[in-house]
């Protein structure tokens, strides 16, 4: 079976820091162990505007990778950098930059979305002055203005979803990460939340289209990085620049749809690309999602 390995290109010199104003994480050799037990090894990453699809079953490493990222766990080994500069020396600056949407866990069922909204702008440090403005910039984006006086106990999987990603895009992140964001939601739902990550994508400040909304054929050409941890292959198929596919703790494969289904003689899609590298083992658990995929 062949496999795609990482370009050595990609790991090279690492830039000063804000060089040329760019946008760049790079996750050099990170190694983590709980207890007996390697959730990362050796796991090297470079991350460029765009999105990224996170794929592997339970077990794979993906939510360890994630803490690592948003600064929750720090590596045993290895470093994270945002533009050349490492994530722990940047501290508070690096946490005004990223975005965490979480799955559907810790929401405070009696507090009405905007009071979450502002309970959420307020831990970011987005001042009082800023803050009603751009909570009623995320609501209208995620298509929920009408709601937001309701306590969040009484929305549906779907809307809470949408409102933790309103929560993650407060202050207008240049990282976004986004854990299991359609797990146990409709079809229509499913849909919804896809295209809206396509559009958030799109460059940091000129999103004006709500959710519902139907998206536009042409990629995102942003500024913004967003991983997206799924099960679902249909959730990332069609907006994902680029899948990671970790295994064991190892990063197995990585690669646009086209060139993963290309090194694995794939003619059925990305479906077909996670059973070759994770077996066949994994269907009697697959979220099939909409569409009949992984």
């Amino acid at each position: 079976m062949k496999r795609v390995q990482d370009d050595p290109e990609r790991a090279g010199e690492i830039p000063s820091p804000g060089a040329g104003g760019s946008t760049r994480l790079e996750l050099c050799d990170i190694t983590h162990r709980y207890r007996d037990k390697k959730a990362l090894d050796g796991v090297s990453l470079t991350l460029n505007p765009g999105i990224y699809g996170l794929l592997g079953p339970n077990g794979a490493g993906k939510s360890t990778l994630m803490n690592v990222i948003c600064g929750n766990c720090r590596p045993k080994v290895g470093r994270v950098l945002w533009d050349g500069t490492e994530t722990r020396k940047l501290g508070a600056t690096y946490r005004s930059l990223l975005g965490y949407a979480p799955q559907q866990q810790g929401l405070y069922d009696q507090f009405s979305g905007r009071r979450f909204l502002a309970y959420m702008a307020t831990l970011k440090g987005i001042s009082r002055k800023k803050q009603k403005e751009e909570i009623e910039r995320v609501l209208d984006y995620v298509n929920m203005t009408d709601v937001a006086g309701r306590p969040m106990g009484t929305y549906s999987g779907g809307m809470k979803q949408r409102i933790l990603i309103a929560q993650a895009i407060l202050g207008d992140p240049k990282l976004l990460v986004l854990d299991e964001p359609t797990a146990g939601l409709d079809p229509r739902e499913r849909v919804r939340i896809r295209e809206g990550i396509r559009k958030l994508a799109g460059t940091p400040g000129t999103v004006q289209c709500p959710l519902e909304k139907s998206p536009k054929e042409e990629k995102p050409t942003g500024s913004r990085i967003i991983l997206v941890s799924t099960h679902v292959v249909s959730d990332i198929e069609p907006i994902a620049q680029e899948v990671i596919l970790l295994k064991e703790g190892k990063v197995a494969a990585r690669g646009s749809v086209e060139k993963l289904c290309e090194a694995y003689h794939c003619s059925k899609g990305l479906e077909e690309v996670y059973l070759q590298v994770f077996g066949h083992c994994e269907k009697g658990n697959v979220d099939k999602g909409e569409t009949g995929y992984l």
